[in-house]
């Protein structure tokens, strides 16, 4: 019996997914995790994260041509899902943010040193298009290539020609991929297994293995969400407002039965909340620190303080510039001049990085009385730079993006941040 083209591509995946495992064991989870299916059209490979989909007319005409084209093919495919592309497409522009992706995870696979992996024909267009990505970011990222386009746009003729130059797999399952809590999602653990098994098994033979460790040290980092992080700065304060939870129903029936229809009703003038009222915000102007993330960081952060459920009317705050030694400082309080320095917000600094001065200066403001009740100090930085020896005696937060800082230079007393510079990008905008 003639075999079927669903025969030929399985049998075909099968070989090398054996091939990859042989030259490279500590991707064996993430081999693993995708049981293969033809029950999905596609013009080549495809995946919802959960199967990889496959036409086995396709995988046949690159198996002829050359086998490390389906090598290539399978582990472009298992790089997506580690580095979770698909479930970060959302809220971004899908042709720019498909085209990032194969960038990303082509660079890695052009990094890897294996006879399995080659490409038939050396692109030399490829690797002068990574001299120039690199000169600008140090990792070559889906999330900071994304970032670079957006800022530096690409015309539609240049678009067109890279998405034919790194275009491996189809990505229409994507747009369907449901977003899933941490715990569901098996590739978060995968990459953190492959993550360690490189650390463990990987030898100086393996060259180009540091492209994969750098791309998953970032997408491994756990991103917090602003908003609520904020929310662990927050205080106990006394506003003016009536406190509905404090109404006394006695007290207003007994009005009603002793005095026919006149109810007694007297409202606390005041209640509890929880917000942020002593605050410190810290901006690094150091060399590394750039100016227009700054911005968004800035921009973000007053979005989310202007909202009355998070700030008091009457605010204490302290904006210092720093690199390494205070540049400039601004004190805010209310939300009106918070709306101004941003206005006219400048970026003063440039040189090495401190912390000392920062913390330093915070507590002259702390013993001259500036500070009621101090939660905390938010620093936004990339983690380089010099850390003061000792805990302060308040909370100090170290605040970096996911692709271009360092929590792990961060001390134990310190809390580490880490967001995803799109949440800046995306929501920060007033």
């Amino acid at each position: 019996m003639k075999p079927t083209w669903q025969t030929i591509g399985q049998q075909i995946l099968g070989a090398a997914r054996n091939e990859l495992y042989l030259n490279l064991p500590f991707l064996d989870a993430a081999l693993c995790a995708l049981p293969f299916s033809a029950a999905y059209d596609t013009p080549a490979l495809a995946t919802d994260t959960k199967v990889l989909y496959y036409n086995g007319a396709w995988l046949a005409s690159r198996y002829e041509r050359e086998r490390s084209l389906v090598c290539r093919a399978y582990l472009h495919v298992i790089l997506h899902c580690m580095l979770r592309h698909p479930a970060k497409k959302k809220g971004r522009d899908g042709e720019l943010w498909d085209l990032c992706c194969d960038i990303a995870v082509e660079s890695i696979l052009d990094a890897l040193d294996y006879r399995c992996l080659a490409p038939d024909v050396p692109s030399v267009r490829r690797m002068h298009l990574y001299r120039t990505l690199q000169d600008t970011m140090p990792v070559l990222t889906a999330e900071s290539l994304y970032r670079y386009y957006r800022q530096n746009p690409l015309s539609e003729y240049d678009k067109a020609t890279w998405a034919k130059e790194f275009l491996q797999d189809d990505h229409s399952l994507w747009e369907k991929t449901p977003e899933e809590q941490e715990s569901e999602d098996p590739w978060p653990r995968v990459a953190e297994r492959v993550q360690t098994g490189m650390q463990t098994v990987m030898t100086e033979s393996a060259a180009g293995g540091e492209a994969i460790t750098e791309q998953l040290r970032i997408a491994t980092r756990p991103t917090d969400h602003y908003r609520a992080f904020l929310r662990r700065f927050a205080v106990l304060g006394e506003e003016m407002g009536v406190d509905a939870d404090s109404f006394d129903y006695g007290y207003y029936a007994y009005g009603l039965r002793h005095y026919g229809n006149l109810p007694l009703i007297e409202p606390l003038e005041t209640h509890e909340v929880k917000r942020i009222s002593d605050f410190v915000i810290v901006i690094d102007t150091s060399m590394s620190t750039s100016g227009a993330l700054v911005r968004q960081f800035l921009s973000y952060t007053y979005g989310l303080l202007k909202d009355t459920e998070n700030f008091f009317r009457h605010i204490n705050l302290y904006i210092l510039q720093c690199d390494d030694q205070v540049r400039a400082e601004k004190h805010i309080s209310n939300t009106r001049e918070l709306a101004e320095y941003m206005e006219d917000f400048t970026l003063i600094g440039q040189s090495a990085t401190d912390f000392r001065p920062a913390f330093a200066r915070v507590d002259e403001l702390r013993q001259s009385g500036a500070f009621h009740n101090l939660r905390g100090v938010l620093y936004f930085t990339d983690g380089l730079g010099i850390y003061p020896a000792k805990r302060p005696p308040y909370e100090a937060a170290f605040v970096m993006l996911s692709d271009q800082g360092y929590p792990e230079r961060v001390p134990p007393w310190g809390i580490r941040v880490v967001v995803d510079a799109d949440e800046l990008e995306m929501e920060g905008k007033l």
